[in-house]
């Protein structure tokens, strides 16, 4: 099965980071660098997460408890 190529300015459109990034609409990217300096990537968190630029697990984790 072939595997469809990303529509990179659709992803870039709903990107949620609020700032430029040269990963910006490359998610696997995104992902694979976050990820190599241990953090999530700031798709993960709600807007206000996002905007503090704390990636980590701790953080992200607050937004989720239930």
């Amino acid at each position: 099965m072939a595997v469809e190529k990303c529509n990179r300015e659709k992803l870039a459109v709903n990107c949620a980071c609020t700032y430029s990034c040269p990963t910006r609409g490359k998610c696997c990217e995104c992902v694979a660098s976050h990820k190599a300096r241990g953090e999530f990537p700031g798709c993960l968190f709600p807007p206000e997460g996002e905007r503090t630029y704390d990636r980590s697990f701790r953080s992200l984790a607050k937004y989720y408890k239930k």
